[in-house]
């Protein structure tokens, strides 16, 4: 199942073309009061939802795809995870390049481990990547993204894939420069989720996910999964170690070679097999 969220908040499925307005199941979620429950409640109930979704179906309203605003397809992420560097070529034109690495030493991902977005940062494809520092170098990120779908803790590399709702495709946009990671990634519209999610059953094999994205026609970046570093199993372990995952939370698996500058005006197209492509503009 293809899950979007669209407009005014409104729950869709994505049937080719189409997407299906689902927004009155929304309705049978748990009712919440102050302080509200941590993480993203659609995604915590979704095996729950699932069923009335599927019902619901067949007296859905139909909408061209083309004629939707696409949403983040997780609205609330109790924390968005990122792994660095974790494609081998990624790490080489990091070391390389000096307007990546600005004198930072570039370290492999199993010694500097994961960080953190803001949530702030986070957008849909229908809305613009809007350049914060213009006068520095701006870079795109195409990442393979999964959502967790429940609670846990110390989860194992065996076990790790039982924990996720679904994958969808992520733009980890960059500003370079001497700072921290998780402040240059966490600028206002620098995480872009799309085009929807696709639950796991219908990607059961993220290992071998191809994945490109273009940059006003142009190839820039074109990898597949099998190459990363640290396996997507492993990414979820390796967390989990870390921090409770919780349902809701993003998880950026890491980029592959062929990141690059992007400036005002500028189309990205960002597409993965499986999940679809989005087409976001910068602004």
């Amino acid at each position: 199942m293809k899950l979007c969220r669209f407009d005014a908040d409104q729950l869709g499925v994505v049937e080719g073309d189409v997407v299906r307005n689902v927004t009155s199941v929304l309705q049978e979620l748990p009712a919440c009061r102050y302080p509200l429950p941590r993480g993203d409640l659609l995604i915590r109930h979704l095996p729950e939802l699932r069923p009335a979704i599927e019902a619901a179906l067949p007296a859905a309203p139909s909408i061209p795809l083309a004629d939707v605003r696409l949403l983040s397809p997780v609205a609330n992420p109790g924390k968005i995870v990122a792994a660095p560097v974790n494609y081998q070529k990624h790490l080489q034109e990091a070391r390389d390049d000096a307007e990546i690495h600005h004198q930072n030493q570039v370290e492999e991902i199993q010694r500097v481990g994961l960080f953190l977005k803001a949530n702030s940062s986070l957008i849909g494809p229908s809305q613009p990547v809007v350049i914060a520092h213009p006068e520095r170098r701006n870079d795109h990120e195409i990442e393979l993204v999964c959502i967790i779908g429940k609670t846990a803790r110390n989860i194992s590399r065996e076990q790790a894939l039982e924990h996720v709702a679904g994958y969808c495709l992520g733009l980890d946009m960059t500003t370079r420069g001497p700072e921290e990671r998780s402040l240059r990634k966490s600028i206002d519209t620098y995480t872009v989720l799309g085009p929807w999610l696709t639950t796991a059953d219908e990607l059961t094999d993220p290992s071998a996910i191809g994945m490109e994205l273009r940059v006003n026609g142009e190839l820039r970046q074109h990898a597949n999964t099998r190459d990363l570093i640290i396996e997507l199993p492993d990414l979820i372990a390796f967390a989990s170690r870390f921090y409770t995952l919780e349902a809701g939370d993003v998880l950026f698996t890491g980029t592959p070679e062929g990141v690059n500058r992007v400036a005002p005006g500028d189309i990205m197209l960002a597409s993965a097999d499986g999940l679809g492509s989005m087409e976001v503009r910068v602004q």
